[in-house]
């Protein structure tokens, strides 16, 4: 039962440490699907972040503080959108400028309103997520195998994570099965042909830049709000270029985006858990090795095991309409 309960644990922090990567993830995937390759997922995340936090401890509501951080990610993608879809400018370049000017106003504003270092107040229970208890978890979490596995792998989650794992069929469905989908799919190969057809390649793409607004602001919030309990400076600590990574990985699809950030979340896991413990035959490993692990496993993964990821042929490329 120790290594049952070891891996139910292991699992659950894979399972929570994932949700923002895959958040982000899919927030990637409808940019990049529609040809707007976007750097600044780490930015936003961290802007979204910071908002949440403020909000809900000036307002005390965790609903207030989450609309709070969608709007201001959403604010920012559509900067990026303004910048390279409208002005046909380098997307790169926007991207890090974004992450940038995320990186220094957060912490300028949070010293300026709170006076505690760059850091917001500490959020009190009723201005984060709970988590939410399923019906019948507390009665059989002592029955064998069946009772953690329910009690706390499928239970006792905040509703952020059940939406981010909602969102993974909903983005399938909506890419591969609705009308938008398919335009924003095209767009992202050949919007010339897109163009011919009468539909605004401009105004997809735009919607494509809100829906990763949406989704980094609620990855922003549940770091903030539920993984914490406030905001840190530079707490997203590169979840964006990992959410990157893993969406190469995947191969811009958005089961195998879920299946990579899981992925990274297990290894994450296993650092934090094996942080501190003396390891067979090497002994005990410093702590600086383990929290690099997962990002040093990730190089690898990617250098080694990913194959030929071919990205939208579009991708990175501003769209002049030809005359």
């Amino acid at each position: 039962m120790d290594f049952l309960d070891a891996a139910v644990q292991t699992l659950d922090s894979t399972i929570r440490l994932s949700v923002p990567l895959l958040l982000a993830c899919l927030a990637g995937l409808y940019s990049e699907r529609s040809g707007i390759f976007d750097i600044g997922l780490e930015g936003k995340m961290l802007a979204g972040a910071f908002a949440s936090a403020a909000a809900a401890s000036v307002f005390h509501s965790a609903w207030i503080g989450l609309g709070m951080g969608i709007l201001i990610s959403v604010a920012l993608a559509l900067v990026h959108g303004f910048a390279s879809i409208t002005h046909r400018g380098n997307q790169i370049v926007s991207g890090v400028a974004i992450n940038f000017v995320a990186a220094g106003s957060t912490i300028i504003l949070g010293q300026a309103w709170f006076q505690q270092g760059g850091r917001t107040p500490a959020l009190a229970p009723g201005e984060r997520f709970e988590a939410i208890v399923f019906p019948g978890a507390d009665a059989i979490r002592d029955v064998p195998i069946i009772g953690p596995i329910y009690s706390e792998l499928i239970s006792g989650h905040s509703l952020l994570v059940y939406i981010a794992f909602l969102a993974v069929p909903f983005t399938w469905w909506a890419l591969f099965r609705t009308r938008f989908g398919l335009r924003l799919r095209a767009v992202g190969e050949n919007p010339a042909a897109v163009d011919t057809a009468g539909i605004s390649v401009e105004w997809l793409r735009y919607r494509a830049v809100i829906c990763t607004g949406i989704l980094t602001g609620i990855a922003g919030a549940y770091l903030a709000m539920v993984q914490n309990a406030g905001f840190v400076k530079d707490m997203t600590a590169g979840k964006g270029f990992i959410a990157l990574a893993a969406l190469i990985f995947a191969k811009w699809k958005p089961v195998n985006a879920m299946f990579a950030c899981l992925l990274f979340g297990f290894l994450d896991a296993i650092a934090i858990r094996l942080q501190g413990s003396p390891l067979p035959i090497i002994g005990r490993v410093p702590v600086q090795f383990m929290q690099a692990l997962p990002y040093v496993l990730t190089v690898v993964l990617l250098a080694g095991f990913i194959g030929k990821a071919i990205p939208p042929r579009a991708g990175g490329v501003p769209y002049v309409k030809e005359r």
